[in-house]
């Protein structure tokens, strides 16, 4: 098949997830094209099957907004004219879905391209849900030939909020664990420069907006040292970054705090932490969290969205109410002061994560959609 693959190429799950997806059906054989207006952060290498094709915003005086929307229509039309895609797959709904409709009907052939729509979370709990976007994406996903989310929690939330439609369906995000799997001899460096004293490591890992709560890790991290000597690694960048530098100040954690900004060599970085710490307020699944534990590290989460879909509390991590930041570092401690029952943990993380989400069970639903479409 050819594909077209819709994202945002930026630092965060629904762009890292469209891209691994485009990247695996490409070692399947199929013919897969990125249209964005960026190269996606994870597209960093050559792969036959893929291309990359980037929409261009014009800039006019007197167009003082973007026209992104207008802009990845027209390419998508381009991008068809030449290479007939079979299925056109966008990730995100706001403004991808809407861009796929237009191209969609300015198109018109008798071999219509066929319009999937997955949906990643703040596209419809947060930006979808203003109301000057809600009618448009209503609109979008009725108008799409098949609709996924990435959790069951999203599904329902888009049923309640935008289309009682029958037909969509739920493909979890997915994880490669033959590339994310914990390697101790490739993280040793890290270790040895971040805890030279042999320190326990908390690990966040965002795009730093304020629904991760970011600061929330600096907290937990202030309780977790009063009983345990741990630091604590932030992967990421993004606007909460200056207010969690100055927390760390203010709670005299600076020294026990490390920055590594953006990384893409994350299963090495995963593979040094002890706990992974997920406080967010807004998580329709929980990518990160799912990576971390196909890296065998336990995982403490907020009850919110689809984390209790990738968190099993008690078996491979723990969940506790928004914002309990004490309940959190509890539950760090009990992790980090007990050696068996962090085995344990570690364990149940990397085998559920093999056993639920790896690629080779959640690639192949995607593809079944397609062939059902087409």
């Amino acid at each position: 098949m050819k594909i077209g693959i819709v994202c945002y190429p930026t630092y965060g799950g629904s762009g890292v997830v469209a891209t691994e997806l485009g990247m695996e059906l490409a070692r399947r054989g199929h013919q897969v094209h990125f249209i964005t207006y960026a190269m996606p952060i994870r597209l960093d290498r050559f792969q036959d099957n893929v291309f990359f094709h980037e929409v261009e915003i014009p800039s006019y005086p007197l167009m003082e907004h973007q026209l992104y929307t207008l802009a990845l229509a027209g390419k998508i039309i381009d991008v068809d004219k030449y290479e007939h895609l079979d299925v056109l797959h966008v990730h995100y709904a706001i403004p991808h879905a809407i861009s796929g409709y237009l191209a969609k009907q300015i198109l018109n052939t008798k071999k219509q391209i066929k319009l999937v729509t997955t949906l990643h979370g703040t596209d419809i709990t947060l930006v979808g849900l203003e109301p000057g976007f809600h009618p448009l994406v209503k609109f979008s996903l009725e108008q799409s030939d098949a609709v996924t989310a990435v959790s069951s929690y999203l599904m329902e939330k888009t049923k309640q909020n935008f289309t009682p439609r029958t037909d969509m369906s739920v493909i979890h995000n997915f994880v490669d664990t033959n590339v994310y799997i914990r390697h101790d001899d490739r993280c040793d460096g890290l270790r040895r420069r971040i805890a030279k004293n042999n320190e326990k490591i908390l690990m966040h890992i965002s795009n730093f907006r304020s629904v991760k709560r970011v600061q929330d890790t600096v907290r937990i991290l202030a309780e977790v040292r009063k009983t345990v000597d741990a630091k604590l690694v932030l992967v990421g960048d993004g606007p909460d970054r200056a207010d969690t530098e100055r927390l760390c100040r203010e709670l005299n954690m600076n020294d026990y705090v490390t920055f590594l900004g953006k990384q893409s060599a994350l299963p090495e970085i995963l593979s040094a932490a002890d706990v992974f710490l997920l406080p967010s307020q807004s998580e329709s699944f929980g990518l990160a969290a799912l990576e971390a534990l196909s890296c065998g590290v336990p995982v403490i989460g907020a009850n919110i969205g689809g984390i209790p879909e990738v968190i099993l509390h008690g078996e491979n991590g723990y969940i506790s109410e928004l914002g309990d930041v004490q309940r959190m570092a509890k539950y760090a401690v009990e992790l980090l002061t007990q050696p068996k029952r962090w085995d344990a943990f570690s364990a149940k993380a990397r085998s559920f994560a093999v056993d639920n989400f790896d690629t080779n069970k959640i690639v192949p639903q995607y593809e079944q959609l397609y062939q059902r479409l087409l």
